[in-house]
């Protein structure tokens, strides 16, 4: 073997492991604590406080969520079903007026379809469906969550099943934000950025009528 191919030869291997090694530091940012936080916002808050403000447990979990679905790609939705969602959430909209309750229970199954059919766990799997929307839509996820308390408060007995109607709407205004990602035509991963595209019936307009019904 020449000199001249000896020298090609290291120089690949050398750029292999360079790039190698990028990739890895580059992980490793995604992953550790100041790359979570910028990655989850205020997920990342309610993490550590769930753990009683032990940060490195929060991270450990969230830095899970990333490695089990930071690959998913979600899928596109076609116009028909976009429009049937939007139509499904007008009348929640409209329902929550004189049954926030039941408004509620109509938008947690709403979310918890259209994040299937995105590409996101079966809502059947609840929590994993959340880990999943908390990885790609850190930002408004927690509306989700909210809504999902209230109407499974019934069941559990716990504390949200007294939730007042302004509690109520205040959860459907962030689920909203959610809702507003998941069906927007240019909805990416982890964009975070879908308020006011869900439709006509503007985040603006639920606030307004919202009010008058409680």
């Amino acid at each position: 073997m020449s000199t001249g191919v000896i020298i090609v030869l290291i120089v690949i291997v050398v750029g292999v492991v360079a790039a190698a090694a990028a990739l890895a530091l580059r992980a490793r940012g995604a992953t550790g604590g100041s790359g979570l936080k910028r990655r989850f916002g205020p997920e990342y808050d309610r993490t550590v406080a769930r753990h009683d403000g032990d940060a490195k447990a929060a991270e450990q979990e969230l830095g899970a969520r990333v490695q089990e679905h930071g690959s998913l790609h979600e899928q596109p939705l076609e116009p028909a079903a976009r429009e049937q969602y939007q139509a499904r959430w007008a009348a929640a909209q409209e329902r929550f007026v004189d049954s926030p309750r039941e408004a509620m229970s109509d938008v947690d199954q709403l979310l918890g379809e259209v994040a299937g059919a995105r590409g996101f766990p079966d809502v059947q799997e609840y929590e994993k469906q959340l880990d999943a929307l908390s990885v790609h839509h850190a930002d408004h996820v927690h509306g989700y969550r909210r809504v999902h308390r209230v109407v499974t408060a019934r069941t559990n007995g716990t504390p949200e099943s007294q939730a007042g109607t302004e509690e109520m709407r205040e959860a459907m205004l962030e689920a909203r934000a959610l809702f507003d990602d998941l069906v927007s035509d240019d909805s990416r991963n982890g964009n975070g950025n879908g308020h006011g595209r869900g439709g006509r019936h503007s985040i603006g307009a639920f606030n307004k009528q919202a009010l008058k019904g409680s």
